[in-house]
């Protein structure tokens, strides 16, 4: 499937509102992309504006927000580093996080000069990562379909919260779906509706994600017809 036909797919699928997005982790944009390179509030700001827009924005983009920028695999300059570190020690020493957090943080391994943000249906290179905006029955469906929902020999998977950002290294260094309850930071500089978490795909099996999406979504057709059934002898 094409970009197009995968966002389609999905789009159809959990009934989207707002498109899925990607993003790629590149030294340079692609020809006849547009580049950004002014501070941006945070890093995930960049996924709002990806779904109407493809733009490169290169690391001191970020810098901003230290932790995105430390979360996305960046190599910070002295002064960057110093105020990550001032800004975890106000997270830690107000006790919004953990003071064995931070070391644990998930972070993209492998830096590059900047990321490509846009709309999957026509984005212009290969997507390290999809993004989606999910309500909580859309993220039913999700976790269905990503296997996390599956009780076998331990707990299924639940999703994870603060910074969302996380989500992204996350999915990527598991090579599969994560969902994210998000965190303060996300949900005010991205200004995402309140009944919505963050769902995060490694972009080289997207396609295959699109699959099991629809297929998840058709079950839970039949199934709601099955219990609508159920109710309807009870009423």
């Amino acid at each position: 499937m094409s970009f197009a036909d995968v966002s389609d797919r999905l789009t159809r699928a959990l009934g989207l509102d707002l498109p899925p997005v990607a993003l790629a982790f590149l030294d340079a944009p692609p020809p006849g992309v547009a580049v950004d390179d002014a501070l941006a509030p945070s890093a995930c700001s960049f996924w709002r504006r990806a779904e109407a827009q493809t733009v490169y924005a290169p690391a001191k983009a970020h810098y901003h927000c230290q932790i995105g920028a430390h979360v996305m695999g960046f190599d910070l300059p002295p002064q960057v580093g110093d105020e990550l570190g001032a800004v975890i020690g106000q997270v830690v020493g107000n006790g919004y996080i953990g003071a064995e957090e931070p070391a644990n943080l998930p972070r993209r391994a492998e830096p590059r000069a900047g990321i490509l943000y846009g709309p999957l249906a026509d984005f212009p290179a290969a997507p390290d990562a999809v993004l989606l905006w999910l309500t909580p029955v859309q993220a039913m469906i999700w976790s269905e379909a990503s296997g996390g929902a599956a009780w076998g020999a331990g707990v299924p998977s639940a999703a994870f919260g603060r910074p969302a950002c996380a989500a992204v290294p996350a999915s990527l260094d598991a090579g599969r779906p994560v969902l994210s309850l998000g965190c303060i930071g996300m949900r005010t500089f991205t200004a995402v509706p309140a009944d919505r978490m963050l769902a995060v795909a490694p972009g080289a099996g997207i396609a295959a994600v699109a699959e099991a999406v629809a297929a998840a979504a058709e079950l839970n057709v039949g199934m709601r017809g099955y219990y609508e059934g159920r109710l309807a002898a009870v009423s």
